[in-house]
């Protein structure tokens, strides 16, 4: 390992020249002599997505590692040393190099290994045992001057900037090359020049070679808080842009959503905990790159994210041309619209979520005889719902396909919608009260289904979500009696692609359809929940305002 740093001293600037370790004397050359600008090496091919967490250090290697596959000229200093690391940010920037920062257990001897460094502006008190012999370092102070920094990386600087304490991320991400700011803490003295007796006695002064700037083209970054100032500082050396996503799922706003569609970035570094797995961030970015967005905004059905509106439904029940089913089968398709923005209306004054409009649409309906098939489901043909499926989506409006399947399963009878649940508005609800068992008729027994064929339901919807990179679904299953769904505790709600939903269908008097909701939502998984007010069989039915008193607030609210 190398015996001390070389400390830069800017008087001797003008007449050094720059070399290597295993120079053999120093080289002098002739006056037209320019060395050949080094650059960085951007990864062939970086991984779809990396979560990077933990401390300044780590993050600072990981995102070296993330998308550098060398790097002839690296900048160091130690970590916790905030002065260090904002003089550190600027020389990173203005090189277009990496920037490390070392003790915190990184092992920031291997990364320049692999990086293949030959050159290291180190900045501060930092070890001198991580760097490898062959790597020739040159030496400034933390807080170096603009005099003492622009000399050093050989090209001129911007103004000094302040940084108040925790402020360091914001100010490393406002940089810009090819002349950055140069960051000084608040507070302290920026060092106008180095201390040439700490050179060592007669070795010559060392400067970095001329670099070039590289952007890394097709990577954004993603951030779910600040992002550490030195991995920030290798972003910005990069020309890698950093896009917010509160809460660490880029389906969540609207304004992520279009960012993502425009960048549509090859690859993604995302900074947070919240971001992980990388795997899923992978899906999630794939959907958000489409730009396709769910009415209220967004990919997600209920979103939360701190400081942003949820989303809560209001939808008419029934098929189209049967007024016999659901009000939404009393009028055309214009009137359907129009008459689901008119029940959805009252409640945006009760609540501070997005109100979307909805439909839900019978899709199989069940029937009294056996159909050609046996199932005892009589289906109503793509091409016969789409005018309203679509009439929906263009007024902003979510539609909800569902399943009444008799003697058929719901893996079957989804599959003959995929068409419609491959456009980004529509959802799929499972109605168990028609899922006969052998030998049932409808009318005589109340149907049921058990947890396997509803989770085998909910995966082919995920797969078939996730594989087109469409918006997060609305899966509801419909429920007003626990027997309707055996075993429900084993219910998958791990479907990223999914917002699993149990809507009440209790009718009647109000004290009994609050103690179906009560007695639903005991013991339950972690879902989200659906109130169904009906005109002809509840005594009374509720109002809107009535309807958001029932607590916890109804997330969909279907009028039949």
């Amino acid at each position: 390992m190398r015996a001390g740093i070389v400390t830069v001293v800017v008087a001797l600037l003008a007449s050094c020249t720059w070399g290597t370790a295993d120079d053999a004397a120093p080289a002098t050359p002739s006056a037209s002599a320019t060395p050949e600008p080094v650059a960085v090496t951007p990864l062939e091919a970086p991984a779809p997505a990396t979560v990077v967490d933990g401390d300044d250090a780590a993050a600072a290697l990981a995102t070296s590692a993330a998308l550098l596959d060398a790097a002839p000229v690296v900048v160091l200093a130690a970590a916790g040393d905030v002065p260090g690391t904002l003089t550190a940010a600027t020389a990173a920037v203005a090189l277009g190099a990496p920037a490390l920062l070392t003790g915190a257990d990184a092992d920031v001897a291997s990364e320049l290994a692999r990086l293949g460094a030959r050159h290291a502006l180190v900045v501060g008190d930092v070890d001198p045992a991580v760097l490898p012999d062959d790597v020739v370092a040159v030496a400034v102070p933390s807080g170096a001057g603009a005099d003492v920094l622009s000399a050093t990386v050989g090209r001129p600087l911007g103004e000094p900037t302040p940084v108040p304490a925790g402020g360091e991320a914001a100010a490393v991400r406002a940089l810009a090359a090819p002349e950055p700011a140069v960051l000084v803490a608040e507070g302290a003295t920026a060092t106008a020049s180095a201390d040439p007796a700490a050179t060592p006695g007669d070795q010559e002064a060392t400067v970095l070679p001329p670099t070039t700037a590289v952007t890394v083209p097709g990577v954004l970054a993603l951030a779910d808080g600040p992002v550490p100032p030195a991995a920030g500082a290798t972003l910005r050396a990069l020309g890698v842009d950093v896009l917010d996503v509160p809460g660490g799922d880029p389906r969540a706003t609207s304004a992520a959503v279009q960012a993502l569609a425009v960048a549509s970035p090859e690859t993604v570094v995302a900074y947070g905990s919240s971001f992980a797995p990388a795997d899923r961030l992978v899906h999630r970015v794939a959907a958000a790159r489409t730009g396709a967005e769910l009415p209220g905004g967004g990919q997600l059905v209920f979103p939360a994210v701190e400081g942003q509106p949820g989303k809560r439904y209001v939808a008419l029940y029934g098929t189209p041309g049967s007024g016999a089913l659901g009000v939404l089968g009393e009028q055309d398709v214009p009137a359907t619209v129009a008459r689901a923005e008119q029940h959805a209306a009252p409640y945006r004054g009760l609540t501070t979520d997005t109100v979307v409009p909805a439909v839900e649409i019978i899709a199989t309906i069940a029937s009294a005889g056996a159909e050609p098939d046996g199932s005892y489901s009589r289906k109503r043909s793509v091409e016969e719902l789409r005018p309203l499926v679509e009439a929906a989506g263009a007024a902003g409006q979510y539609v909800v396909l569902d399943l009444q399947p008799g003697h058929q399963d719901f893996v079957t009878q989804a599959q003959l919608y995929t068409d419609l649940l491959a456009l980004p508005h529509v959802g799929l609800a499972l109605d168990p009260e028609w899922r006969l068992a052998p030998g049932q008729v409808h009318l005589r027994q109340i149907g049921s289904v058990g947890i396997d064929e509803v989770n085998a339901t909910a995966a082919w919807l995920a797969q078939l979500t996730r594989e087109r990179a469409l918006p997060q679904k609305m899966f509801v299953l419909h429920q007003f009696s626990l027997r309707m769904i055996s075993e429900r505790e084993r219910l998958d709600t791990s479907h990223d692609e999914l917002a699993p939903l149990i809507h009440v269908d209790g009718q009647g008097g109000q004290p009994a359809k609050a103690g179906t909701w009560a007695a639903l939502r005991n013991a339950a998984p972690p879902v989200h929940w659906g109130w169904k007010n009906f005109y002809d069989e509840d005594v009374p039915m509720l109002d809107p305002a009535q309807t958001f008193a029932v607590q916890p607030v109804p997330d969909l609210v279907t009028y039949q």
